[in-house]
Parts: C-alpha cells; structure tokens; sequence
C-alpha cells in the first residue's frame, strides 16, 4: 500500500457532529440517583468560575465561557485543545 502525504480532507466537510457543553461531571452511587426528585441539587464538581467543556462527539476540543445572545446561550471560545491532546483518548 502507497503513502499519500496529500490528504484531502474536502469530503468530510459536510459530516454532522455533535457539539454539547459540559457544565460538569460528578459520579453518584444508583442508590443516590434514584432518590432524586424534582428540586434535587446534583453538585457538578466544578467553580462557577471555572471555564466549560466544549465535546464534539464526546471528546474535548474546546473550553470557554457562557454567554447569552439574544435571549439564548452560546459559548465564548477561550482555549482551544491541542490536536495531540484530542487525540490521546484514542491511544
């Protein structure tokens, strides 16, 4: 098989992915998780003040802050994660 070094990216341009906003994570027992009700404080483990995760398909490209546009929430890009450290999941 022949190496190419010319890759063309250009057909995966039109693929969807999934983009969320991680506010936090916490780890619960299912105990804990079926005794909570309406009204329920689930602790995020993460300041106020500390940046959000930005996943595409569940894995970290991205951190930044919440804003509100318009009467809707987006996210201000503050740090962008490296190629190598998005890819170390893989490894």
């Amino acid at each position: 098989m022949s190496e190419n070094p010319e890759i063309n990216l250009d057909m995966l341009l039109d693929v969807n992915v999934t983009l969320s906003v991680e506010l936090g994570r916490t780890k619960m027992t299912i105990k804990e998780l079926m005794a909570l009700n309406k009204g329920s404080i689930i602790d995020m483990a993460r300041e106020v003040t500390e940046p959000m995760d930005l996943m595409v398909n569940g894995t970290l490209i991205a951190r930044g802050d919440v804003v509100e546009s318009e009467g809707q929430f987006g996210l201000r890009l503050l740090d962008i994660v490296s190629p190598d450290e998005r890819l170390k999941p893989l490894k």
